[in-house]
Order: structure tokens, then C-alpha cells, then sequence
């Protein structure tokens, strides 16, 4: 059997006790944004998180340890900006942000779509953080996600993108309506939308082919 790679073991160890985390803080009524950005406390809630990850995955939180350090250094890395700020996060691929009227699992469903803001490096925290705080406040689409500094194997560039999710691609309505509220949110270039049904199929951009299925 071959044998195991730290590093590999340890981004799986994160990526759980980041679950487990969001879990706690849900639990608690509390956003791990929210606490950060305010810098308002939630060591109870990070210490229960690791405890949950011991008692059910003691390998992982064995690899946690070493690969991150202590509990209190984990909430330092949190609070410095990992999966909070998208220029700072290089343990998990995407940063995502759910409308509080969404059900679980919305944005895979074949009627869904979303419209894909591409973003430089030195635009892309803020504008994620408008289109976190509209989507949390159920202003936007179902859900909405951001890359990380984290590095993708399939990105063709050093560009940014959010995907702002909405539920029904034929609701032409819908869909607009969302546009218009990323354009008062200073998205102002033109972009594109794309259907679940094209992601799901593989289909992305090439030369000569367009995938968008709405653009404005």
C-alpha cells in the first residue's frame, strides 16, 4: 500500500475541520466572516470543531496538527484571513456564501445558472466581500462562490472569478434582475452567464464557441 502524503492528509484534515467549523458556528447563529471581520471571538466554537475532528477522524486532526500547528495557531490563520478573504486563502479552493432561502445542494440542480465576474487580483476581495454581504442578505442569487488564492489545475489564468448562482436560467426576469444588482454593486463590464446544463456537459469557451448563455 502506498504510503500516504503528509501535505495531501493534511489539506484533507482542513478541509473537515472547516466543515466542522461552519457547523459550530451555524449551530451558534454566528458567521465566520462576520466574527473575523469584527474580530469578535470563537475560540469555543474552533476548540468543539477540533474536538469533533478527534473524536471522529483522529488521524486527520493527528495531521491537522502537524501540518498547521496548535488550535490557537489555526485561529490565527483564520483571523489573519484564511477562507474569509479570497486573496488570503490557500487551504481550500472556493469561498462560498449561501442565500438564507437556499436549499441544500440549489446550485447543482440542472435549471441553475450563474453569471461569472472575473476579477485581477487587487479587485477581487472587495468586490467579493459586496457580493458576500447582497447574497447573505438574500439581495443577489441562491448562493454565490469565489477562487482563492489557493491554485486551481484548471485556471488559464492568475485572474479571480465569482460565480453568482441563480436558480432558473429561464427566468429571464430573475436572472436580469440579478445582473442589474451586480451593476449597482459596480460590476460594471459586460459579462456572461452560463447554464449548469453547459458546465455539466464540460463545455467552456474556446475559439470560435460560445457557452454564455446570456450576456449583459
Amino acid at each position: 500500500m502506498d504510503e500516504v502524503d503528509p501535505a495531501a492528509l493534511g489539506d484533507v484534515a482542513y478541509g473537515i475541520f472547516e466543515h466542522l467549523l461552519h457547523r459550530e458556528l451555524r449551530e451558534a447563529g454566528r458567521s465566520l466572516y462576520r466574527l473575523v471581520e469584527d474580530g469578535t471571538d470563537f475560540s469555543d466554537e474552533l476548540e468543539r470543531a477540533f474536538d469533533d475532528l478527534r473524536a471522529d477522524y483522529p488521524p486527520l486532526a493527528d495531521a491537522l496538527i502537524e501540518r498547521f500547528g496548535t488550535a490557537d495557531e489555526i485561529l490565527a490563520m483564520i483571523r489573519a484571513g484564511e477562507g474569509v478573504v479570497p486573496t488570503k486563502t490557500t487551504q481550500m479552493y472556493w469561498i462560498v456564501e449561501d442565500a438564507p432561502s437556499a436549499r441544500p445542494n440549489a446550485v447543482d440542480d440542472e435549471l441553475a445558472g450563474k453569471w461569472l465576474v472575473f476579477l485581477s487580483p487587487d479587485e477581487v476581495d472587495a468586490a467579493w466581500r459586496q457580493v458576500r454581504d447582497a447574497t447573505a442578505a438574500g439581495e443577489l442569487g441562491l448562493s454565490a462562490k469565489v477562487s482563492t488564492a489557493k491554485r486551481n489545475p484548471d485556471a488559464r489564468d492568475d485572474r479571480y472569478v465569482i460565480y453568482v448562482y441563480t436558480a432558473d436560467w429561464r427566468d429571464e426576469a430573475g436572472v436580469m434582475r440579478v445582473r442589474e444588482a451586480l451593476r449597482a454593486l459596480g460590476v460594471a463590464d459586460r459579462i456572461g452567464y452560463k447554464r449548469n446544463l453547459e458546465t455539466f456537459r464540460g463545455e467552456y469557451s474556446k475559439k470560435g464557441k460560445r457557452v454564455t448563455y446570456y450576456s449583459a
